[in-house]
C-alpha cells in the first residue's frame, strides 16, 4: 500500500469536523478526496464498492439510517449514487447531536435533486479540494512562500533543481 502524504488540507477538515455535524468534500476526482478523508474516518461505507453496491442502493432507499451505522466520523464515499443519504445524514446530525460525525465524499453532483429536501444549513459544511501542490507531493522544497510572493515580490528567491521533463 501507497504511504500517505500529508495534505495540507487535513487541518482543515479536523477543524472544520470540530465546528459542525458533517463535511462534504468535493473536487475533481484522482485529487484525494477519499483518500484524506481515510486518515480520520472513523468507519466507512464505499457506496460504489461493487460487492456491495446493489445492496447499499437498495438500502438507501428502504431504509438509509442503517447506513450510517459505525464508528464516527463515519466516510460516505460516492454519497451522491444516493441523494436520500443527504437527507438521512441531516436527520442524524439533528438527533445525535454532535459534532464530526460524517464525512461525505463525491466528485459528481447528484443525478437528481429530487429526493433532497434541505440545503443542509447549520448541519453541513463545504471542504473543496484541489490535486496536490508541488510541495505536498514534495517536488519542491517550500522555500517560496505565496504570501512572500504577493506581499514582497521583490524578495523572492528560489531554485527549482527540476528539469523541464520532470515538471
Amino acid at each position: 500500500m501507497k504511504e500517505y502524504k500529508p495534505r495540507i488540507v487535513d487541518r482543515i477538515l479536523k477543524r472544520k469536523l470540530k465546528g459542525i455535524g458533517a463535511v462534504l468534500i468535493q473536487g475533481p476526482k484522482w485529487c484525494g478526496k477519499t483518500t484524506t478523508a481515510e486518515q480520520i474516518a472513523g468507519s466507512v461505507l464505499y457506496m460504489a464498492d461493487p460487492k456491495n453496491e446493489a445492496q447499499n442502493m437498495t438500502l438507501a432507499e428502504l431504509d438509509p439510517q442503517r447506513l450510517l451505522e459505525g464508528k464516527t466520523p463515519r466516510l460516505i464515499d460516492e454519497w451522491q449514487l444516493a441523494p436520500k443519504l443527504w437527507d438521512a445524514v441531516r436527520y442524524e446530525v439533528d438527533h445525535r447531536d454532535e459534532l464530526g460525525q460524517f464525512i461525505l465524499t463525491g466528485s459528481a453532483v447528484p443525478p437528481s435533486s429530487d429526493h433532497i429536501r434541505h440545503t443542509g444549513t447549520g448541519r453541513f459544511i463545504w471542504l473543496t479540494m484541489r490535486p496536490m501542490s508541488l510541495y505536498e507531493s514534495q517536488e519542491s522544497t517550500g522555500d517560496v512562500s505565496l504570501t512572500e510572493l504577493f506581499n514582497s515580490p521583490e524578495k523572492i528567491t528560489g531554485t527549482n533543481t527540476l528539469d523541464l521533463d520532470k515538471l
